[in-house]
């Protein structure tokens, strides 16, 4: 609480006294997470700096910015949110509060959201709405959309230049798509275990079950385990995708009982494309 405190001061110190950009500079875009710097890289081009605030190999379910990204965000242009990931729920309403000039666009505009409705087995998250939405080809294309709207909010003039890069970014979203059909249609494992829900809308678009160890959002209950147990013997399941950011303990003392193989996943990674992959690629190796 003391270090939300500091920050919050340094918001309304800089928002008073906000500096202006240097000339020659590339104007900042402040973004959430490494997947939306991907997008909104490749509808932006070299008109923006896109940054992300919070940093690779970082859970942003409790990340909390440093002062210097303070900073950067006052200096920026606009900030886009991926709609309701942790990080987002804790600070965008104090931001918006305390820079009230900083213009705000929520990439998650149009996206059909998964909602929360138990604490089982089913994979859903604990927020209310599961907020992994750029785990799907088709959340995908709706947030190359609303990055493509928001760039020509900023600057209309360069809407021919931004449509381009657009439509450059859908071609490599619709043959990611048709690629991760065509390896699950290779015999692929219909059911996955996973720690933290990330691939809710991945396992709905493709039909796949998702079988999440975390337990509203907490480490699992001896009974709970039990549970996972039994769902992971009753539908057959042989991977186990890990993600670094969250404990393995109960993770790996499953995958030990039920001998299951172990796959290390990164769904915050820059390299949208290749994780989409690497997850159906898997699911075909037995």
């Amino acid at each position: 609480m003391k270090k939300l405190g500091y920050l919050m001061a340094m918001l309304l110190c800089m928002s008073a006294c906000k500096p202006a950009a240097q000339k020659n500079e590339k104007p900042i875009l402040m973004v959430t997470i490494e997947p939306l710097r991907y997008f909104a890289e490749a509808v932006a081009g070299d008109r923006y700096e896109v940054v992300s605030m919070v940093p690779k190999g970082v859970s942003p379910e409790t990340y909390d910015p440093t002062p210097q990204q303070m900073i950067d965000l006052n200096q920026s242009a606009a900030y886009l949110r991926i709609g309701h990931i942790g990080f987002e729920e804790v600070w965008m309403d104090r931001l918006s509060e305390n820079l009230p000039d900083l213009k705000i666009y929520d990439m998650s505009e149009g996206v059909d959201w998964i909602h929360e409705e138990s604490h089982s087995t089913d994979g859903h998250h604990h927020h209310g709405v599961e907020p992994h939405i750029w785990n799907s080809t088709v959340n995908a294309e709706i947030i190359a959309e609303n990055v493509y709207n928001a760039l020509c909010k900023m600057d209309e003039a360069s809407q021919p230049f931004y449509k381009h890069r657009l439509d450059s970014l859908k071609q490599v979203i619709s043959a990611t798509d048709s690629l991760v059909r065509d390896f699950l249609c290779q015999n692929a494992d219909s059911t996955f275990l996973i720690y933290h829900p990330s691939l809710s809308y991945y396992a709905r678009e493709y039909g796949l079950k998702q079988i999440c160890i975390e337990d509203g959002g907490k480490e699992p209950s001896p009974a709970h385990l039990k549970e996972l147990m039994e769902t992971c013997k009753e539908h057959g399941v042989n991977v186990l995708f890990l993600q670094k950011e969250f404990s393995m303990d109960n993770a790996l003392l499953i995958a030990d009982e039920l001998g299951l193989r172990i796959v290390p996943i990164n769904p915050l990674s820059y390299q949208w494309q290749d994780e989409m992959l690497k997850v159906a690629r898997t699911l075909t190796e037995h």
